[in-house]
């Protein structure tokens, strides 16, 4: 008989005792979720076949890492740069025998970084690609995308116009990933 993972109880073990960053990261993943299952829904009524308990799970996990990265804004006082927090959530995931949750952590930044962006970059992550693959990665990386951890703005979701504005500045490639993504998942938009 298998356990079924607790995305709430895996949070608590890191953030009970850091009640704002906690407040933070569960309304923003709890935001992203439903938007993450509702897309996960709506491809099934077109055929696909996306495994909604982990999208569920693992959107609920995918910024689990931040605690340990210096964002004070947002309640976290850990030592690592905050663009770490997908690879620390990962290597925390992946200690913990959940490797698939563990992939959609390191790989939801924007909309991926390939290992060249990360070199040219100089950015302080693993100089390999880290790009959503899987539908389940894609779908989370998407839905991330239209909300922040901003106190000022935790309640608000953005628009596909204000998400495509933000990704221009990493790269005239970054929207037209973000355009392709859209008419996949959300074509009423």
């Amino acid at each position: 008989m298998t356990t079924r993972l607790k995305p709430a109880d895996l949070i608590d073990r890191y953030y009970l005792a850091y009640p704002v960053a906690r407040r933070i990261l569960l309304e923003h993943s709890r935001q992203v979720s439903r938007r993450a299952l509702a897309i996960a829904r709506a491809l099934i009524l077109r055929g696909a076949n996306p495994d909604l308990q982990f999208v569920g799970e693992a959107a609920m996990l995918h910024d689990i890492g931040m605690i340990f990265t210096d964002a004070p804004d947002i309640g976290c006082h850990g030592d690592a740069p905050y663009l770490q927090h997908g690879v620390i959530g990962a290597r925390l995931l992946d200690n913990l025998g959940l490797p698939a949750h563990a992939r959609v952590c390191e790989r939801h930044t924007g909309v991926g970084l390939t290992a060249r962006e990360i070199e040219q970059n100089k950015l302080p992550l693993p100089r390999r690609d880290l790009l959503p693959e899987t539908l389940e990665e894609r779908i989370i990386c998407y839905a991330d995308l239209f909300y922040s951890k901003d106190p000022n703005s935790l309640h608000k979701s953005k628009n596909s116009k204000k998400v495509r504005l933000q990704l221009e500045r990493y790269g005239k490639d970054k929207p037209l990933i973000f355009e392709r993504w859209l008419a996949e998942f959300e074509p009423e938009l």
